[in-house]
C-alpha cells in the first residue's frame, strides 16, 4: 500500500472518529439537558433503569472516550492504540444494538405505565403539604405541560383535583373548569417517540462506527506489514 493510500485512510478513520466523538458529546449534553428538565423519572419509577436520558448519558460518554482513542491511534499511527480501538469499539457496537432492540421492544410495553401512574397520583392523594414535594412537583408539570388530569381522567382524583387540572384562568374562582382527558395516553405516547428516537439514534451511530471500524482494519494491517506502532 503507497503512502498516498494510507494518508487517505489515515484522513478517513480520523475524520470518522472525530464525527463520531462529536455526536458522542451531544448525545452527553442532550442526555443532561433530558435529565435536567424531566419531569417524568419520579412518577414511572419501573422504568428508571432503561430512562432515555440515563441512556444516552451513559452511551455518549462511552463512545467519546472510544472514538478519542480512534483519533490518536490514526493520528499517531499506533497500532497499539488501533486494536484497543477495535476491540472496544467492537464490543460497543453489540451493546448499542442489544440496547437499540430494547428500546424497539418497550416502546411498545406501555401497559406498566398504568400502575406506575396510580400510585404516584395516590401518593400525592395521601401526602401532607410537606409530603414527598418531588411527585407533586413533577405531576403538576406533566398536567400542565400535557393539559391532561388524573391517570385516566379527572375522576381518578376522587374530588380532590389539584391546581395543575385548571383548564381556564382565573383558576382561584368556583366553579373550576378542569381538563376531563387523563395523562396516561399523553405520556405513554411521549415515551413511545422518546424510546423510538432513541434507538434509531443508537443504530445511527452504530452504522458510523461500523465505518470506522472497517477503515481501521486496512489501516492497522499495513502499520504490522511496515511494523509500525508500538513506538
Amino acid at each position: 500500500m503507497n503512502r498516498s493510500c494510507v494518508n487517505c485512510l489515515k484522513t478517513m478513520v480520523i475524520s470518522l472518529n472525530f464525527l463520531c466523538w462529536l455526536c458522542g458529546a451531544f448525545v452527553v449534553a442532550f442526555g443532561e439537558f433530558q435529565m435536567i428538565h424531566s419531569k417524568f423519572a419520579s412518577l414511572i419509577p419501573t422504568f428508571w433503569p432503561i430512562y432515555p436520558a440515563n441512556t444516552l448519558v451513559v452511551t455518549g460518554t462511552i463512545v467519546t472516550c472510544v472514538c478519542y482513542l480512534g483519533v490518536l491511534g490514526g493520528m499517531k499511527e499506533n497500532r497499539c492504540m488501533l486494536i484497543t480501538f477495535f476491540v472496544l469499539l467492537f464490543v460497543l457496537m453489540l451493546v448499542e444494538l442489544a440496547m437499540a432492540c430494547v428500546f424497539l421492544v418497550y416502546s411498545r410495553k406501555t401497559e406498566y405505565f398504568k400502575n406506575d401512574l396510580l400510585q404516584s397520583l395516590e401518593i400525592y392523594r395521601q401526602s401532607g403539604p410537606d409530603g414527598n414535594k418531588t411527585i407533586k412537583k413533577d405531576f403538576d408539570a406533566v398536567q400542565h405541560l400535557f393539559r391532561c388530569c388524573g391517570v385516566n381522567d379527572v375522576t381518578d382524583w376522587k374530588g380532590d383535583v389539584p391546581i395543575s387540572c385548571c383548564n381556564k384562568d382565573p383558576c382561584n374562582i368556583v366553579p373550576i373548569t378542569n381538563w376531563e382527558e387523563g395523562c396516561l395516553e399523553k405520556v405513554s405516547e411521549w415515551f413511545t417517540r422518546n424510546y423510538r428516537s432513541t434507538g434509531a439514534g443508537v443504530v445511527t451511530m452504530f452504522i458510523i462506527q461500523f465505518v470506522c471500524m472497517s477503515i481501521s482494519i486496512p489501516l492497522f494491517c499495513h502499520f504490522s506489514r511496515e511494523g509500525l506502532g508500538y513506538q
